[in-house]
């Protein structure tokens, strides 16, 4: 059966019984939306300050291919295992954005007997959180230019106006335009363009608020544009808009409460894109499970080089958390891509490409161990196609680094299928201490900060940016130098080009653009040719999606 057939034979529990079965959260502090969803109270939440923190179990991955990796289908593969050998266990997942649900990626709630359901709804509109981030966003939008039309009084230059609009969609004809035209009832006529919801400030910062207070205090700081002549910078909060987007996010802020096909708990919520953002579900959903179980599994964006150094950086910086176990996703079916197998050919066996291949996953578990002081066990998702030599060939390569990689037939099996996974995990958990430690110094210039994750995570020789970046860097510096930097790069290879695959050296990280995220209290820095509007491809998924007269939704995956 494909994916959404098997979600949609699940037999799922209420999720009020759920929480009152499972955590303990009683119907007072729950507001269903429907009969498998439900949003967790402030009150609630708050109520667990002084509850314990659980183990915190990072799941990464190696380089994204089209073969396939599995990084959330292992996430919940392991939640469910851990919960089966009969520990305490939640999982915490980001949201999926509708423009990968309609584009290439497909959905992201995992895979096979390894998911989260409602699958539909969790992939479609779920709970609302993308649309009213999306209002809240444009409401910034709206306000700014109408502050603009009424007379400008705090002398904004049209010329350096950082906030554009979003959307939850893939579509690249919105990323560069021109608005305001048609004469003075509308306007004046400025640049503007779109970006995608994921990549939003305002999805940093509801990602990374403990309260409703840091939510409307970090939107107030969102840096809006700068005054024509002192060149100034001006935010939220001089154009009064704080307030009414806190208003529109009040729900939005609240962790969203979901199940797995087996009926273990999960929070889904929050969904910045690891390429272009910091690819973390929310800090308030993750330390509300750290609070309810004694065991928390997580995810990061994309390659270990994206989410988990993001994760750690900025996440982990801003919340005092660090991971006790890393889990490093892998397929041999990847391997082989990376390897320099063409992909109708994965499906044979190549173990020369393996091979070549493993270099990838190598840099990746070495920067975990090395450059995080993390312990790190390697997960092999298994497909049909595996041989025997191949999987053995792996897990000697692995075994020879000093790590163990254990073969996961979660996809198939469900929670049992990664039973081993779970043991490995916890005997690493007891016999591994984590030296955990950040990338750099948070007192660092921003130039040092962007050169030790090139050189040091991507393996580039060095960094360069033209004119108008470095002048950006430079005029950023004396106020932003203690934020954190989110790169913003292909997530396909280490470098900026997405066709070097495996694990290139020498490459030099390019600068396009840096971008303030004031309120986020991050720095973006945008690499190469990444787009933070993502296109469709030629044949997008939403091509094969479809309901029928009784409503049931077909061609998601």
């Amino acid at each position: 059966m494909s994916d959404i057939e098997i979600a949609q034979k699940a037999r799922m529990k209420p999720i009020v019984e759920l929480a009152a079965e499972r955590l303990g959260i009683g119907t007072d502090h729950l507001d269903p939306y429907g009969r498998y969803k439900a949003k967790v109270s402030f009150d609630y939440i708050e109520s667990l300050k002084e509850q314990p923190n659980g183990k915190l179990i990072l799941v990464t991955a190696i380089s994204p291919t089209p073969a396939g990796e599995g990084k959330t289908t292992t996430t919940v593969g392991l939640g469910d295992a851990l919960n089966r050998l009969g520990k305490k266990t939640m999982i915490a997942l980001r949201e999926p954005a509708l423009g990968p649900c309609f584009g290439v990626k497909g959905g992201a709630a995992g895979g096979g007997y390894a998911q989260v359901v409602p699958m539909e709804d969790i992939n479609l509109h779920f709970t609302g959180d993308f649309h009213a981030l999306g209002v809240a966003h444009n409401l910034l939008a709206a306000l700014l230019d109408n502050h603009i039309h009424h007379d400008n009084r705090l002398r904004l230059d049209l010329r350096q106006i950082n906030w554009k609009r979003v959307m939850d969609m893939n579509d690249r004809a919105l990323r560069q335009l021109v608005i305001g035209l048609g004469g003075p009832p509308n306007g004046f006529p400025r640049e503007d363009g779109f970006d995608i919801v994921a990549a939003s400030e305002v999805m940093a910062i509801l990602c990374l608020s403990s309260s409703l207070k840091e939510l409307k205090e970090r939107l107030g700081k969102i840096l809006i544009g700068y005054t024509r002549f002192e060149n100034k910078p001006v935010y939220a909060r001089d154009i009064n808009a704080h307030g009414a987007m806190a208003a529109l996010l009040k729900d939005a802020l609240r962790p969203n409460l979901v199940q797995t096909l087996e009926n273990n708990p999960v929070f889904v919520h929050g969904g910045p894109f690891a390429n272009i953002a910091h690819g973390c579900n929310s800090l308030i959903a993750t330390q509300t499970a750290l609070k309810l179980a004694d065991y928390v599994v997580t995810e990061a964006g994309f390659g270990a080089d994206l989410g988990a150094e993001k994760f750690i950086d900025i996440k982990c910086r801003k919340a005092g958390l660090q991971p006790d176990c890393v889990v490093l996703v892998t397929t041999v079916r990847a391997l082989k891509s990376h390897g320099g197998a063409p992909i109708k050919a994965l499906q044979k066996e190549d173990l020369a490409a393996l091979d070549a291949g493993f270099v990838n996953l190598q840099r990746h578990l070495n920067n975990v161990r090395e450059q995080f002081g993390l312990p790190c066990v390697v997960a092999i998702n298994h497909f049909n196609s595996d041989t025997d030599a191949e999987i053995a060939l792996l897990q000697r390569k692995v075994e020879a680094l000093g790590s163990k990689a254990i073969l996961c037939r979660h996809w198939a099996e469900g929670g049992a299928g990664a039973e081993a996974l779970a043991r490995e995990v916890l005997h690493t958990l007891e016999t591994t201490p984590s030296s955990f430690r950040f990338l750099y110094d948070e007192n660092a210039p921003l130039w040092d900060k962007i050169t030790a994750i090139a050189t040091r995570i991507y393996g580039a020789s060095d960094i360069t940016a033209d004119i108008k970046a470095r002048q950006q860097l430079s005029q950023l510096s004396e106020e932003y130098s203690h934020f954190p930097v989110c790169i913003a790069k292909t997530q396909y290879s280490f470098s900026t080009d997405p066709n070097l695959k495996g694990a290139p050296t020498g490459h030099v990280l390019s600068i396009r653009e840096v971008r303030p995220a004031h309120g986020a209290e991050f720095v973006v820095v945008v690499c190469g040719s990444m787009m933070t509007m993502p296109g469709l491809p030629k044949i997008p998924a939403a091509e094969h999606i479809d309901v029928d007269e009784t409503g049931k939704i077909t061609g998601l995956f």
